[in-house]
């Protein structure tokens, strides 16, 4: 899988792929600060190219305040970028009042941020 079509993968619509998904050999390496998958969820366009147990849909947010992007889902992580205001995320996955998921639409990294620093986009 090379970094072009990883970012194919993120910029492309929130949509299933079509068909029969099977993977047809070992699942791909990906930087998952770039591609949303984590060894228990994936989004599900990466359906078919790793295997995960649960893919997700991703729900559509905004940031509200700045807030820092980071790599776990509790207050002393390390610290991946700082979120604007205003800023899209792809939420996956919700526990605990953290949000996983990737920041913008655009290849954007992919982390925790509270929840409280989220607002649902309709």
């Amino acid at each position: 899988m090379s970094a072009e079509s990883d970012l194919a993968l993120v910029v492309s619509p929130a949509v299933a792929p079509e068909g029969e998904l099977a993977l047809s050999g070992p699942s791909a390496k990906v930087d998952p600060l770039r591609l949303p998958v984590r060894g228990d969820l994936a989004h599900v366009r990466l359906a078919g190219r790793v295997f995960v147990p649960h893919y997700a849909v991703p729900m559509p947010h905004r940031v509200v305040a700045e807030t820092a992007l980071l790599k776990a889902g509790r207050s002393d992580a390390e610290a991946i970028a700082q979120l604007p205001a205003g800023e899209s995320f792809a939420v996956l996955d919700m526990a605990g009042g953290w949000a996983w998921g990737q920041a913008s639409d655009e290849g954007g990294l992919v982390g925790y941020v509270p929840l409280s620093a989220l607002e649902l986009v309709a």
